[in-house]
């Protein structure tokens, strides 16, 4: 009977098998003698010096005479600094491991205070000028004030119009129409600061040189009732009449009617052209609002608004456009309503909206930070600051003492002007002083500028 090669086989694997419980154990840290250090938790160094030099250190000091308190204290905080406070040369255990910090400590301490931080801004309660308006028309449908780009602003006070240039204070008669045609019913700079647009109760609209105070032309046949809204956007005049049309005309041509927008049934109150120029905002005493697509309106389809928002329950004349967030439309409802809305103009969604508790007549954003101003009537009859898009108060401006129907902004952005049926117009300056504009890049007059130098 053969047995030689099985002996073997079953030594070679008991001996292969006893190597490797040698070897696990050899390489298993949790598997250490109490009784044999660890050499990798020892110092060596330390360890030579101590069986060295350490001894011939100690046999001195008995030789020597009583140590100094000085002296003493200092070798004491030499051996802390070094770490030579330490009896035990043999280690036993293990290294503590390093701790891991989960979260850094960089994100738990708080942020050093920047040299730099906004200062708080101040905001007066109290209106900076007060301007008499006599015979304003306390009627919550016009839009009788505007302050064009020449930092000229026009105010309408009854048949008349009335120029207030900012730059020194002074006042100027622009026009006052014939009983029969007035009163005037809305007024709106052109973009180039100098021709403004005057609509009329005779269902009519005048241009206005306001340098040479003479009137360039007369728009007619566009509405067959008074023009109370009035927007431009570059070359083209779109109005909004009480017979619920809207019209766009061209004032460079001689037939200026271009398109007509049929979507409320009754009085268009507010109107407003995106900075973009390609949508336009249009609310109504229907307590709609309509959103129109340059691109896509013609007047073959006149009735295809892009979005139709019925969400209001009171008329809409408080419309503005986000200077800061494109697509974005700030509303604001009259008595029954009360409320500011806002919407995804892209989207056709309403974003938010916060009840006011009176009247919203009228709103208007801040060109340099993110709040907007609205206008109301009963019972405070306030101008409210808003944090957008928290819409916490900030502040309210009180000083009118009836409903605030018009509303509008410097050029600069930075002051705004209110006016009321108390026959009053009030200056604010709510959004701050304005920002001192860093000077333009000189422009290269060399020809070829851009293009890289052979040598």
């Amino acid at each position: 009977m053969d047995t030689g090669p099985w002996n073997c086989s079953s030594k070679m694997k008991s001996r292969s098998s006893f190597q490797g419980r040698i070897f696990r154990t050899k390489n298993s840290q949790e598997n250490l003698d109490r009784f044999i250090p660890n050499r990798s938790a020892m110092d060596f160094g330390y360890a030579h010096y101590m069986l060295t030099e350490g001894n011939k250190k100690g046999r001195e000091k008995e030789n020597d005479a009583v140590m100094s308190p000085s002296r003493e204290a200092y070798q004491k905080q030499l051996a802390e600094a070094f770490n030579m406070n330490r009896t035990r040369i043999l280690a036993f255990k293990n290294k503590p491991p390093t701790p891991v910090e989960l979260i850094p400590k960089c994100i738990l301490s708080p942020p050093p205070p920047s040299n730099f931080s906004k200062p708080r801004r101040h905001i007066p309660q109290s209106s900076e000028r007060t301007l008499d308006a006599p015979d304003i028309l306390d009627d919550f449908y016009l839009n009788l004030l505007d302050w064009g780009r020449g930092n000229v602003l026009s105010i309408a006070l009854g048949n008349s119009v009335y120029l207030w240039n900012a730059d020194d204070s002074s006042t100027a008669e622009l026009v006052t129409v014939e009983e029969e045609d007035g009163p005037v019913t809305s007024v709106a700079w052109a973009p180039d600061g100098r021709h403004l647009a005057i609509g009329l109760n005779n269902f009519h609209v005048q241009l206005w040189d306001s340098h040479s105070s003479r009137m360039v032309r007369t728009l007619r046949g566009g509405h067959q009732a008074r023009v109370g809204s009035l927007s431009w956007n570059n070359h083209i005049l779109t109005t909004g009449g009480m017979d619920g049309r809207i019209v766009n005309n061209d004032v460079r041509v001689r037939s200026h009617i271009v398109d007509s927008y049929r979507g409320h049934q009754q009085e268009v109150c507010g109107l407003k052209w995106s900075p973009s120029g390609q949508q336009l905002a249009s609310g109504g005493n229907d307590n709609i609002v309509h959103i129109w697509d340059r691109a896509t309106v013609s007047s073959s389809s006149a009735n295809r608004w892009l979005h139709r928002f019925e969400e209001h329950r009171a008329a809409v004349k408080a419309l503005a456009w986000c200077p800061f967030q494109a697509n974005l439309l700030a509303s604001g409802g009259g008595v029954g309503d009360h409320c500011i809305k806002f919407w995804n103009t892209h989207t056709g969604v309403c974003l938010n909206s916060v009840n006011t508790s009176s009247q919203v007549c009228a709103l208007l954003w801040n060109k340099n930070d993110r709040e907007l101003l609205s206008s109301h009537g009963f019972t405070e009859n306030q101008l409210t600051l808003w944090k957008y898009p928290s819409m916490l108060r900030v502040g309210e401006l009180k000083g009118h003492t009836s409903r605030v129907l018009y509303m509008t902004q410097s050029p600069d952005g930075c002051t705004v002007a209110s006016a009321a049926g108390d026959e009053t117009l009030r200056f604010w300056n709510v959004f701050g002083t304005p920002q001192p504009s860093k000077p333009a890049p000189k422009a290269n007059t060399e020809p070829f500028a851009n293009v890289n130098r052979i040598r």
